[in-house]
């Protein structure tokens, strides 16, 4: 099954579940455009190369399409799709008025030169230019794209636009070029204040609290720096090098220092290198699993030993692990709940951008952590009321949303 196939099956359960009229979910089970364009970049030795590129938008029913542009050499249209409907429900979840799109290019960037890089991602936006707009669909930064390239897109726009400044075009900007404070800590400040609400509901103190982090980069180290200073202790983390569990905790800011220094988390003063298993399944309050995708199998949920799990990476539990996971009534913060802090704060960006005002970095936090947490608890509410895991509930959250947008609008022409 890929990814849009597993998506729609989600759809399916939430539809179920709700007794969603049959046409809502045929107009939910299909993006309403996908566009692809052959992209030809000049490379540095002179030859040209086709690219292909793609963009779909999934839905609009409750406002512009917003998603990310990834250049992958797995990216294909089926991934895209899935990606897509996946924004449309995160928006609906953390209800800011929002779709979902995505974008990708199927290339390898890690063997292109910055300037190659610089001409695709120029080519990219003049070959969807048509369709994307700060009014239209506003794409961001994905897997290997950066605020540089989103830049160069933003400046491309604007030029074929009459030179019409245009920062609203695109999120995950720098600073500089008109992004957002908070930006680079959103989507692990989002899994700590979704984090910081689940405990509430289960009565449980943060301080003191044990927290194990699968995965160091950005989303993981953020939440665990944040939950730090909620009263939470680090007892566990890993990287692409191994795991560690450090019995008597250490502070993040700590661990970070190690690793720039020696290039992994092993190693740390006062820990032991275990699997990832054992990492997974330690005995702690709090698990985040901020790496890849498919890491907690129904296996390794029948060892879980925590109270919370946060999934601050995409996908981190396999399907069959759910029903497991909440027979031991472990309670799950879903990831397009969880990492929902990346694309709060990129909507903040573009009203930013729009309004051409610009607040402080607590401003901006506070904006996400209103939403975010209002998020937790209707997704909560509609978990008790239906009697299903998280997972579940924040799926018909959305679903929900969506129809309800669908019913205001109707059909036209």
């Amino acid at each position: 099954m890929n990814a849009y196939d597993n998506a729609l099956r989600q759809l399916e359960k939430a539809a179920k579940l709700i007794k969603l009229d049959k046409e809502v979910v045929a107009r939910l089970s299909a993006p309403e455009k996908v566009a692809m364009a052959s992209l030809p970049v000049k490379m540095d030795d002179g030859s040209l190369q086709i690219f292909q590129g793609y963009r779909v938008q999934y839905n609009s029913a409750r406002g512009p399409y917003k998603g990310g542009i990834r250049f992958h050499p797995q990216v294909d249209l089926d991934e895209v799709k899935a990606l897509a409907f996946w924004m449309a429900i995160k928006c609906a979840v953390v209800d800011i008025p929002m779709g979902g799109g995505k974008g990708g290019v199927v290339v390898n960037p890690k063997s292109l030169s910055q300037s190659e890089l610089e001409k695709l991602a120029r080519t990219w936006i003049r070959s969807f230019r048509d369709i994307v707009g700060p009014e239209k669909d506003i794409p961001a930064p994905d897997v290997y794209t950066t605020g540089r390239e989103m830049t160069q897109i933003m400046d491309t726009f604007s030029k074929l636009n009459g030179n019409k400044y245009s920062p609203g075009v695109i999120t995950g900007k720098p600073i500089s070029m008109g992004g957002s404070l908070a930006r680079n800590v959103a989507t692990g400040l989002g899994t700590a204040y979704t984090v910081r609400e689940a405990a509430k509901t289960l009565k449980i103190k943060l301080k003191g609290a044990k927290v194990v982090l699968q995965g160091f980069g950005n989303a993981s180290t953020f939440a665990g720096e944040y939950l730090e200073k909620m009263g939470a202790i680090v007892v566990g983390v890993s990287d692409s090098k191994g795991s560690i569990l450090i019995p008597k905790g250490a502070k993040v800011s700590k661990i970070l220092e190690h690793k720039a220094k020696t290039g992994s988390v092993i190693g740390f003063a006062g820990s032991k290198k275990v699997s990832t298993e054992d990492l997974l399944t330690a005995k702690c309050d709090i698990l985040i699993p901020g790496a890849l995708e498919n890491q907690i199998t129904a296996a390794i949920a029948k060892k879980l030993n925590c109270k919370i799990i946060g999934e601050a990476a995409n996908g981190p539990t396999l399907p069959e692990a759910d029903p497991v996971i909440e027979k031991k009534k472990i309670l799950v913060v879903p990831d397009i709940l969880a990492n929902s802090g990346g694309v709060c704060i990129s909507y903040l960006e573009w009203v930013q951008n729009n309004m051409g005002y610009y607040w402080s970095f607590d401003e901006v936090a506070s904006k996400m952590e209103k939403n975010i947490t209002q998020g937790f608890k209707d997704a909560y509410a509609l978990s008790k009321k239906h009697k299903v895991d998280m997972r579940k509930a924040t799926m018909v959250l959305a679903v929900e949303r969506v129809m309800e947008a669908f019913n205001q609008k109707g059909i036209w022409p």
